[in-house]
């Protein structure tokens, strides 16, 4: 039977094991599981995740543990996204799981991520996509990467994730118009900033969207989901973000809910993730195409490059 090697990404909203046969792709895993969190609900005024909140954690990494034994999983990488690695109090959370269930959660840079995500864009479109610019936007970060090649020559990491913008910037009520469009405004010139000198590159590629606050915002707008949902064939267009941000900012997070493709967990984070998408559609081109694979299928496909190429990469857990 092959190796199986997996990765678990613990982010705001769930834990989630993936796991594929060595010589195996994505687009088939062996082994999926997930554990529901919500993180987003555990930070403190000082940015800490309290108690409550890792011991979720905890739960939901032992929840993984188990799951890739029980299916023969030899090897994963228990990944931390921003949720983790930028809260305040990041070391004790990752000694306290540690303790608790024997895993070490490991976190990338924001720029690694981008790297990652770009080469699961890569793959999912093949070198027949041509240049290409993939944006992330996650609950604390969001990650730029543009290139011609297998690999990304441009990345950048913006602390302008939909939980973050939501946290600092607009709360939990409703938002005034007055501070929407200086969310707005701020957002677009962190983003201006953040990619000046970089026009030709980004202008050049195929945009490509690779996060699930994408991925419900086409929704949102319009896209419907194939393949079982992973892959919207409708793409997102600035302008559909420029109809729905006023609207979104006079809905209460219930209302949000009940739209197409907005989630109840994400609903507080909806308006946010729209003005950041804006932003970036806004500087890169603007229409994105969803694609359903992002940082936790390019960890994995590099993975098994290494698994076939005989080498064992750092940070890897050996599943007992």
């Amino acid at each position: 039977m092959p190796e199986l090697v997996g990765v678990l990404d613990v982010g705001s909203f769930s834990a989630r094991l993936v796991a594929v046969p060595a010589g195996g792709t994505p687009t088939r895993p062996a082994v999926r599981h997930k554990t529901r969190l919500r993180l987003d609900r555990a930070l403190d005024g000082r940015g800490r995740i309290d108690r409550a909140g890792i011991a979720a954690i905890s739960h939901a990494v032992a929840a993984a543990r188990r799951a890739a034994r029980d299916a023969g999983v030899s090897t994963l990488f228990p990944l931390a996204t921003s949720s983790i690695r930028d809260a305040a109090n990041n070391s004790a959370v990752v000694r306290s799981v540690a303790a608790d269930t024997g895993v070490e959660l490991r976190s990338l840079s924001g720029r690694r991520e981008a790297e990652l995500a770009f080469v699961a864009a890569r793959r999912w479109y093949g070198a027949a996509g041509g240049p290409l610019v993939v944006l992330d936007v996650g609950g604390g970060t969001v990650e730029i990467a543009a290139g011609a090649g297998e690999h990304a020559s441009m990345t950048r990491s913006l602390r302008l994730g939909a939980r973050e913008l939501t946290r600092t910037w607009l709360g939990e009520d409703l938002a005034s118009a007055e501070r929407v469009a200086h969310v707005r405004e701020h957002t677009l010139e962190r983003v201006r900033d953040a990619l000046a000198g970089t026009e030709s590159m980004v202008r050049e590629g195929m945009v490509v969207g690779c996060s699930k606050v994408l991925q419900q915002l086409a929704r949102l707008a319009g896209a419907r989901p194939q393949r079982d949902g992973l892959f919207v064939e409708r793409g997102l267009h600035v302008d559909d973000l420029r109809r729905w941000i006023p609207r979104l900012a006079k809905m209460p997070p219930s209302r949000r809910a009940e739209l197409p493709g907005i989630s109840r967990c994400r609903s507080r984070q909806a308006l946010a993730g729209a003005i950041v998408a804006e932003a970036l559609l806004s500087v890169v081109g603007a229409r994105l195409t969803v694609c359903p694979w992002s940082t936790t299928e390019g960890l994995l496909l590099g993975l098994l490059d290494d698994v076939a190429a005989g080498q064992r990469p750092a940070g890897l857990y050996r599943v007992a």
